[in-house]
């Protein structure tokens, strides 16, 4: 009887999550707040990993496998779009939250609709961040308000793919097709054909009027500036 009462009397397992964001600060402020009993979760987060890179947040993340992680998506060494397909790819069940300083309506049309569970702005509360976490570890989506607002004012924004989101970058940033294909790892022919899939998405005929476009919608990811 006693040991039954043991068992009863044990802790449930704490959610975990992983933090990533370039800033030691930021994430040394996140790591206090969420291991705190209360402000989160009734005994506190399991903070298993941070990262200061896109890699080092993917790598953490295929390691531990944990309930949720938070992101910076203007991180060095991979994109936004990029790095939520990455992290969907290898551990389906880890909730993506992403707290971003980015406010473009095309990146954040796209992060939301390429898998992001949380969208939370940077020059937000962090209230609205430790009450609606735990809604996200249990299955629900949130979109901030402020970035509601923000698409509800462009609702007919296009939706790239994360491999459409690359190219976009690499192309207003100015590499030709060849030393795009090195820096993807694919073929001449398959980013020709990206390329031309990506111009007739925006209903654009040069690079001058993808640049205009994508500055237009707010579409290039800022990460691969950073």
């Amino acid at each position: 009887m006693a040991g039954l009462n043991g068992l009863h009397m044990m802790a449930k397992p704490r959610y975990s999550i992983v933090i990533a964001d370039d800033h030691e600060f930021v994430r040394q402020a996140l790591r206090n707040a969420f291991q705190t009993p209360g402000l989160v979760e009734v005994d506190g987060l399991d903070v298993v990993a941070e990262a200061c890179n896109g890699k080092e947040a993917l790598s953490a993340v295929r390691h531990h496998r944990p309930n949720a992680v938070t992101l910076d998506v203007s991180m060095p060494e991979m994109g936004g779009h990029e790095i939520i397909h990455e992290i969907k790819r290898w551990s389906p069940q880890t909730r993506v939250v992403v707290i971003t300083g980015v406010t473009a309506p095309g990146i954040i049309a796209g992060l939301y609709q390429n898998g992001a569970d949380g969208l939370f702005p940077k020059t937000g509360s962090s209230q609205a961040l430790y009450e609606n976490l735990p809604l996200i570890l249990r299955g629900k989506r949130h979109i901030d308000e402020k970035f509601r607002k923000i698409l509800e004012e462009k609702p007919d924004l296009p939706t790239l793919t994360p491999r459409e989101q690359q190219l976009l970058n690499l192309l207003v940033s100015g590499f030709a097709n060849k030393e795009i294909a090195d820096k993807l790892g694919i073929s001449v022919k398959t980013v020709e054909k990206h390329r031309g899939s990506l111009m007739a998405k925006l209903d654009v005929k040069s690079i001058t009027q993808l640049l205009a476009r994508a500055l237009k919608d707010g579409l290039i990811d800022p990460a691969q500036e950073i």
